[in-house]
């Protein structure tokens, strides 16, 4: 009987871990740090007129400034779930169970409508740095190949397109090369050491149609303040409570620059005249070539709809929102953009 009871402690401790722990603490007083309470309001004011945004925190020094909406509802965070997956990925890149280098030829990637021999010659950090030059149709939707060049016209690693087919297909090797699933992986590596208050694992189911491409999506299912967590442990370094949970130096691979803006708004025109210029480096949106020194170094994950993870470090602030699909309320390109940058002019400190 004791061993019974000595059990089931144990398991309530270990579900302790996820639920409830690591809870975010909230500024008295945001003016003492550089933060304008009157902007605030007319921020408050935007976000409820002018968007379609159900849950937004803003993060400053590791403490809650600002939230809006429901914080604590899981729902869809779309292709923020690309840079998730960049994350569980330096693990094994560090201990030397993924190579980076690996082609597609090497790792006998196949798929409905085949792979071309110029295209065999894509690797992983090809896929991952979206420059892998393989414009298979994708079996998930929500990538842009529709400004694609002619399928085999480009050598792999010369041109950046944003594509999900590389992006399911980095998710597929991941799991081959580790011989883990991605979603007990984010929860062994994130969603426990992070404490994530709403995390559930029966939540996250693959999806994609498989006449297309045999690749499935992995879509991820977090709360506003989960994602939080994931940006807070970005701008950390990868460091939590004193846990290195990621590698420092994966942490700057996935967000030093392998392509600019220049080419990204040449490849993609949706992005030019947005105020907001974007390079990218594996599976991470970076600000450059802005004007305002604010956004110097920042960088944030991006997904349909309305949902963004965004880090600045020169504010030491972080910032997470979303838009719940269910409610079939999406924002433009211009209003999700917009929010990033409203963030950035609510701060005044010198």
């Amino acid at each position: 009987m004791n061993r019974i009871i000595l059990i089931f402690t144990f398991l309530i401790t270990i579900s302790n871990i996820v639920i409830g722990q690591n809870e975010w603490t909230y500024y008295s007083n945001p003016e003492a740090s550089g933060w304008d309470s009157t902007e605030l309001t007319n921020f408050n004011k935007y976000i409820i007129d002018s968007t379609k945004v159900t849950g937004l925190m803003l993060i400053h020094d590791g403490k809650v400034l600002f939230e809006y909406g429901d914080i604590k509802e899981n729902s869809y965070i779309a292709s923020c779930r690309k840079s998730v997956l960049a994350m569980i990925y330096g693990k094994y890149v560090d201990n030397g169970t993924i190579d980076l280098n690996k082609t597609i030829e090497e790792l006998g990637i196949e798929d409905v409508k085949g792979i071309l021999p110029i295209e065999q010659k894509a690797t992983i950090k090809d896929l991952i740095s979206a420059r892998s030059g393989i414009y298979h149709p994708e079996g998930y939707p929500g990538g842009m190949q529709q400004f694609a060049p002619e399928r085999g016209s480009v050598e792999p690693g010369s041109y950046w397109l944003y594509s999900n087919w590389d992006f399911n297909v980095a998710g597929f090797v991941f799991e081959q090369e580790t011989q883990k699933n991605i979603y007990d992986e984010i929860e062994k590596q994130l969603a426990i050491p992070l404490g994530m208050q709403d995390w559930n694992r029966s939540l996250q189911v693959k999806e994609g149609d498989t006449t297309i491409s045999k690749y499935l999506a992995y879509p991820i299912w977090f709360s506003t303040r989960d994602m939080a967590k994931i940006g807070q442990l970005m701008l950390q370094k990868g460091n939590w409570n004193g846990q290195q949970i990621i590698s420092e130096n994966w942490v700057d691979e996935m967000i030093k620059q392998r392509t600019n803006y220049k080419e990204i708004n040449n490849n993609v025109p949706a992005f030019k005249d947005t105020g907001v210029n974007f390079g990218y480096g594996y599976m991470w949106w970076l600000f450059e070539d802005m004007q305002d020194d604010r956004f110097k170094s920042a960088y944030v994950a991006l997904g349909a709809m309305g949902q963004a993870i965004a880090v600045y470090p020169e504010l030491n602030a972080v910032v997470a929102y979303k838009t719940k699909a269910i409610y079939n309320r999406s924002n433009s390109i211009q209003t999700r953009l917009d929010v990033l940058r409203k963030v950035v002019e609510l701060y005044n400190k010198e």
